[in-house]
């Protein structure tokens, strides 16, 4: 190996630990998870017969009488098995129900062929007859399928395999991506109005006045989320701290409704995520230092005209970059809408937490990861396209 190749080598070699590492622990969890919004073998596993067969079916009227000679065939033998269990789960999600009916079907189905099977099926449960029943199975077949991105945009396929959008009742999921964006976009702004002024502070102390502020700025962020949040709703209740204060001060006369709903969600969101704005500024304008400033004013220009047109454009950058971490931070946040917010201020990562958790419908659960991710990565290319600034003409 050449002398100068063998450095680098090493040094891969030192890295190739921690590289295998974060792509066991992270990036491969990572990568099956955003998979399942795209996979759908549930009912291919437990019907593989069927399932071929329905991928043959034109979709008018029912499906064949052989085809369904085949699924109750199926349906007999897989009577108690798993694979029954997370089929019924996956056609439950099409169609609201069918999991109790294809759970009661598979008891009931009587031990000798039938001659009619449509009529067989029906008799234990008259959905059996219709369409739209055979059309749901027909969209769980798999193995792959857009069904779970197409949900997670308030979409689905209708009988006739057209996208179509879902009913009022059901089309939540735009309104809660929505509502991630705006919420994450007010605890920017926040943040960034909170924190300039504290960097600015910061950045024109000297050093040994600055290092102690600057580990009061840190010392929340070294605390738990959990904890800080659970302190916010002790102190905004209406008997809390705040509303105490502000009645002993004579602002307000009765209590404001401070948590439970929108307001305790930005409180305590832009206090847990405020250090994260407030140290790429500091570090920005540490580098800025007074003598832009000054220089500027003693060309005659008024300290906030010298502000506005030295030394704001000049930390630029760390806005820029405060406000990039503050929100994609913020659109991946949990635990605070939860506990300090209502059920009409439930962010994204509420719902992917649900159906990974609760209900166990990953492949949803992946949609919505993959959407957020999606929406994660177009902000920063478009911050990446700002920061590079206008380029130069040849």
């Amino acid at each position: 190996m050449s002398r100068f190749l063998r450095p680098r080598f090493s040094a891969w070699l030192l890295v190739l630990p921690l590289f295998l590492f974060s792509a066991a622990t992270f990036v491969v969890p990572i990568v099956m998870m955003l998979a399942r919004s795209v996979q759908d073998p549930e009912l291919s596993r437990a019907f593989p017969q069927t399932a071929a067969a329905l991928a043959l079916w034109d979709g008018r009227d029912l499906p064949p009488a052989s085809s369904i000679d085949t699924f109750i065939a199926e349906l007999r033998d897989a009577r108690g098995t798993e694979g029954l269990s997370f089929a019924a789960n996956r056609l439950n999600s099409e169609i609201s129900g069918f999991r109790s009916m294809l759970l009661r079907t598979a008891r009931s189905l009587p031990r000798d062929r039938q001659d009619d099977p449509v009529a067989a099926l029906a008799r234990i449960d008259a959905r059996w007859g219709e369409r739209s029943t055979w059309a749901a199975m027909r969209r769980a077949s798999g193995p792959f399928t857009d069904g779970f991105l197409l949900a997670a945009l308030d979409r689905q396929r209708n009988d006739d395999g057209a996208v179509v959008r879902v009913a009022e009742e059901r089309a939540v999921f735009v309104t809660v991506l929505l509502r991630t964006l705006w919420i994450s976009t007010l605890v920017t702004v926040f943040c960034l109005l909170l924190g300039y002024p504290v960097a600015y502070l910061l950045a024109s102390m000297p050093g040994r006045i600055a290092n102690p502020l600057l580990v009061l700025v840190l010392i929340p962020f070294w605390t738990s989320v959990l904890v800080r949040t659970t302190a916010w709703v002790v102190l905004l209740q209406r008997d809390g701290m705040v509303n105490g204060l502000l009645q002993r001060l004579g602002l307000i006369e009765q209590p404001l409704t401070l948590i439970y709903n929108r307001t305790g969600v930005l409180i305590a969101m832009v206090h847990v995520l405020l250090p994260l704005m407030v140290l790429p500024l500091y570090s920005v304008m540490k580098g800025i230092g007074r003598a832009p400033m000054l220089a500027a004013m003693s060309l005659g220009a008024r300290p906030f005209e010298a502000f506005l047109r030295v030394y704001l454009p000049q930390s630029v950058a760390g806005i820029g970059a405060g406000c990039l971490l503050v929100f994609i931070s913020a659109l991946g946040y949990y635990v605070t809408p939860e506990l300090a917010g209502g059920g009409g201020d439930q962010m994204i990562s509420y719902f992917i937490a649900f159906y990974t958790n609760r209900t166990t419908n990953w492949g949803l659960a992946g949609a919505l990861s993959l959407i957020l991710l999606v929406v994660t990565g177009l902000l920063y290319v478009a911050y990446a396209r700002l920061s590079r600034g206008p380029r130069a003409p040849a």
